[in-house]
């Protein structure tokens, strides 16, 4: 069994994309932008806000970082109404603590923002770290993030798993020498994980609970 775990955010342990959505359209329309779809919203993120709102913004736009600080400041105090857990994955989360897995968290959401969601729907977990965007490391997916929370829980890399959902955290895991179990219930598809070089798939929590345990 994997002794630690480190986990991505959106896409991963919650379905952020509402809401995520809701406060980019308000950040768009109140910059005069227009507004773009859950779909591409999904499609933009990854590789944290700031890229999130070069992506949405139209060519040629000029305030993007004021845009951005606008999204920022919203998004923190984002009540997450319409964010939710997927399914079996309470199930899985007290497994895998109860069986003495450590856990983290690793996003490239702001770190504000990663702190407001983890207390209103995650904290019950007790997560050993929770580590949003912040000065002090790169964004994913440079590694240095994923080192510093190995050293901190103590493991060696051998005994840690990263789990995501994204391209970005298949390089992430990739970089930093750990094994990567890809999600399909997240923001990308099983190809678009592959071509990103990912060989360990999870199409539900049950799935991912057999990968940890068989390692």
């Amino acid at each position: 069994m994997y002794k630690a775990i480190i986990f991505d955010l959106d896409g991963t342990l919650l379905d952020t994309s509402r809401d995520i959505c809701i406060v980019l359209n308000d950040a768009l329309y109140s910059f005069n932008c227009s507004q773009i779809s859950l779909q591409k919203t999904i499609e933009y993120v990854g590789n944290g806000a700031k890229k999130l709102i070069e992506r949405a913004v139209p060519p040629g736009f000029d305030k993007t970082q004021e845009l951005y600080e606008y999204y920022r400041v919203k998004f923190a105090a984002c009540d997450n109404r319409h964010t939710v857990l997927y399914p079996g994955e309470d199930e899985f989360l007290r497994t895998i603590k109860r069986d003495g897995v450590r856990t983290a968290i690793l996003t490239n959401k702001p770190n504000d923002a990663a702190q407001g969601v983890y207390k209103s729907l995650l904290s019950a977990y007790n997560f050993d770290i929770v580590l949003g965007q912040t000065p002090r490391f790169p964004l994913k997916p440079d590694p240095s993030a994923v080192n510093y929370i190995i050293e901190e829980l103590g493991v060696a890399k051998s005994e840690c798993l990263f789990v995501g959902d994204g391209e970005t955290d298949v390089a992430t895991a990739a970089n930093a020498g750990i094994d990567c179990a890809s999600v399909l219930w997240g923001f990308r598809t099983r190809q678009q994980l592959s071509a990103a070089g990912a060989k360990i798939f999870a199409s539900n929590y049950g799935e991912l609970l057999k990968i940890v345990q068989s390692h």
